[in-house]
């Protein structure tokens, strides 16, 4: 397992932590302050201010729980797959999740079922995607390139078959559609947001729960066999919890890219490769990222909105380049 870190690395993790929380605080305010009608906080003695400042609240929680969400996924794959180039969206379950919800959006069923459909059939389609990832690439132990190859196969075939449906759909269906596949933060139901907060908060608390797990597994599946961890199981575990996670996010925002590669590449550089802290702080972490990049998004271009989707992948796609080249000649990347 992860040796315990010395009392001075553990005093410097604390300052970081402290550090990170009072920025965390202050790029909220930020978020808050922040929108396409200006600067600054609504008159909130008014109609339209209130219902501006509600909106705006309602972004940043839908943020936090959907860059939680792909953050803590992202954590999981990486450790289970010893890889850190691991992410939901770079193996194809964000788009499999995408497909299956989307199959949802477009039969349009009643609110009260779609309510609990969405997440279901988002979940159905992650782990389909990953199945079939896994497969073709050869299994958890596969080179990096082989999971990244086959998650781009399986990203097209996801699309081209979304896409397919989206074109033989009614023109307000392809619209939702469409704009829900860039990924956005729009305020979802109070009933979704309930249900996907609670699936995101079981499915964080479960990841920090295996820690010393996930720990001893990147050691390698050897190592963890030797020390009593029951590999298979451990490993299917996780897998399945890293595709509940970020099929719960595709479910309320759409497809959000490099979440889960960029946050929690950041956090094992400042706070080390324990899982204990590692888990907790990335998914506060990736909360704020996605609700910044947000409220970067909404008033970049004001008064029009760019989904929030676009920004996060401007931002992750020389991220990607960066880690795969520069780390690989490190020995980082298999």
């Amino acid at each position: 397992m992860i040796p315990c870190p010395p009392p001075e690395a553990k005093r410097r993790s604390r300052r970081i932590v402290a550090l990170l929380i009072t920025v965390g605080a202050l790029l909220l305010v930020f978020c808050v302050l922040s929108g396409p009608s200006g600067f600054g906080l609504p008159a909130i003695r008014t109609r339209t201010g209130y219902d501006i400042l509600l909106l705006r609240l309602n972004r940043i929680a839908t943020g936090l729980i959907v860059g939680a969400a792909l953050s803590c996924a992202g954590v999981v794959f990486q450790a289970l797959l010893r890889n850190p180039l691991a992410e939901p969206y770079v193996l194809g379950v964000s788009s499999g999740a995408g497909l299956g919800a989307a199959c949802a959006i477009l039969i349009g069923f009643g609110s009260a079922f779609s309510l609990f459909l969405l997440p279901v059939t988002a979940f159905i389609g992650a782990i389909l995607a990953l199945l079939i990832v896994l497969a073709v690439a050869g299994g958890t132990r596969a080179s990096v390139y082989n999971l990244i190859l086959s998650g781009v196969i399986v990203s097209a075939i996801a699309s081209s078959i979304l896409m397919f449906l989206v074109t033989t759909a009614r023109s307000q269906e392809m619209h939702s559609v469409i704009w829900w596949m860039l990924g956005n933060l729009q305020p979802a139901t109070y009933g979704q947001m309930v249900i996907t907060a609670v699936v995101v908060v079981a499915g964080i608390l479960t990841a920090w729960l295996i820690a010393p797990q996930l720990d001893t597994l990147t050691l390698g599946r050897e190592a963890a066999h030797h020390v009593g961890i029951r590999t298979a199981r451990m490993t299917a575990v996780g897998l399945v919890l890293g595709s509940l996670l970020a099929a719960a996010a595709v479910s309320l925002a759409g497809l959000i890219g490099f979440v889960g590669l960029i946050v929690p590449h950041v956090m094992r550089s400042l706070l080390g490769p324990g899982h204990r802290r590692l888990i907790p702080a990335t998914a506060i972490a990736g909360g704020i990222f996605l609700a910044v990049c947000d409220a970067v998004a909404r008033t970049v271009l004001a008064p029009r909105d760019i989904p929030v989707g676009v920004l996060t992948a401007l931002c992750g796609g020389p991220f990607f380049l960066f880690i795969l080249k520069w780390r690989g000649r490190r020995g980082w990347v298999e």
